[in-house]
């Protein structure tokens, strides 16, 4: 027992030093010299949280409410097709079940990929083979359906590989080979050059051609569009900080749209980690491009129909339903009657069965 007592009378000993330290490592915390490191770092923490969370609960609070009646199709909508369809590998029967799926729905466009194009804005013959089978079958089988010829590039706006629209001649080359493709029969074409920068005036010049040809040639011009600044000036911001100014301004949407007969928003790869903040994200995106986009412009939100999980996409937040719920209420806030106006989906090859059914549930027709 005395033994006992000895081993306990040590013990107390020692939890009084690691207290007694404690309370001096505490102490110098806590003293003036350490008092205004420990401001500064917890005023870091909040410059840095607040405005996050701040624009979470936005995002949040922009998801809910009632959908409108009325926000549904308007038979505007759009599906991105991937090169397998002009390049021998699609025959009649894959499009016999593709007209299955999509009548009834309120699809009219099909963006067909027909490029890339070149480095100098060339695009040669023998990337789309099979064009003229896949334009007139269509025609044929899925009446009042126009196909559109998806063409793009990597710009040489953050590197210096890819397409460099500061060239003269490099605009001059895509007219030319937009003309080209209208020549195998398109209905249509449809740009998608990334990454452009908000303000781009060689882009907003390269429109004005290509809306000149296309509308002596009776068919639309049609372009993806990046997503708008979620806050002012964000873009710049992100520029400065990434080299990669993911979004644009409003007006700088707002130009582009002026000058095209449809624009389809990318509101996908967003890196938001929610479904709820992502749909509330699409309804703030729609009510932004809403404001700036003329009434005889297509405006087209699109659709995730893909399944991705990296650093800018989350697969269980970027959902179909998520997006179409939000482009509803966007829809529904800010111009409700808006007719020239639809959902794009991205894209045929990488999306699953749930993907059509959200669609058609929620916005494009019965199931």
């Amino acid at each position: 027992m005395g033994i006992k007592n000895g081993v306990g009378v040590r013990e107390r000993v020692r939890a009084l030093r690691v207290y007694s330290g404690a309370r001096a490592l505490l102490g110098m915390w806590r003293g003036p010299r350490l008092r205004w490191p420990r401001r500064i770092a917890l005023a870091v923490t909040v410059v840095l949280l607040l405005p996050a969370l701040t624009g979470a609960i936005a995002l949040r609070v922009n998801y809910a409410g009632d959908l409108k009646d009325g926000t549904k199709t308007r038979g505007q909508d759009a599906v991105w097709l991937g090169h397998a369809w002009v390049d021998g590998r699609k025959k009649d029967a894959d499009l016999d079940a593709f007209a299955a799926r999509i009548r009834g729905t309120g699809i009219r466009d099909l963006y067909v990929h027909a490029g890339p194009l070149e480095h100098d804005g060339s695009l040669p013959a023998d990337r789309y083979p099979r064009a003229r089978w896949l334009i007139d079958a269509v025609h044929r089988k899925i009446p009042g359906i126009r196909v559109q010829a998806w063409l793009g590039d990597k710009l040489a706006s953050e590197g210096p590989d890819g397409l460099k629209l500061p060239d003269a001649g490099t605009r001059a080359a895509v007219v030319r080979s937009t003309d080209q493709i209208l020549d195998a029969g398109f209905d249509g074409v449809h740009y998608d050059l990334e990454p452009l920068h908000s303000g781009d005036r060689d882009y907003l010049s390269l429109l004005d051609d290509l809306r000149e040809l296309t509308r002596a040639r009776s068919v639309p011009l049609s372009i993806a569009a990046h997503q708008i600044d979620p806050l002012p000036a964000l873009h710049s911001l992100a520029g400065g900080l990434t080299g990669h100014p993911k979004w644009w301004s409003q007006e700088f949407f707002g130009q582009v749209a002026r000058r095209v007969d449809q624009i389809a928003v990318m509101s996908y790869d967003t890196a938001i980690p929610l479904e709820s903040l992502y749909g509330g994200y699409v309804a703030q995106q729609t009510a932004l491009a809403l404001e700036v986009t003329p009434e005889d412009t297509d405006l087209l939100m699109g659709l995730p129909f893909f399944h991705e999980d990296d650093i800018g996409h989350w697969e269980n937040a970027e959902t179909v339903a998520a997006a179409i719920r939000g482009t509803r209420l966007g829809l529904g806030r800010t111009d409700r009657d808006r007719k020239r106006f639809g959902v794009a989906l991205y894209v045929d090859f990488a999306a699953e069965e749930a993907d059509w059914t959200a669609y058609r549930n929620s916005w494009g027709g019965p199931a």
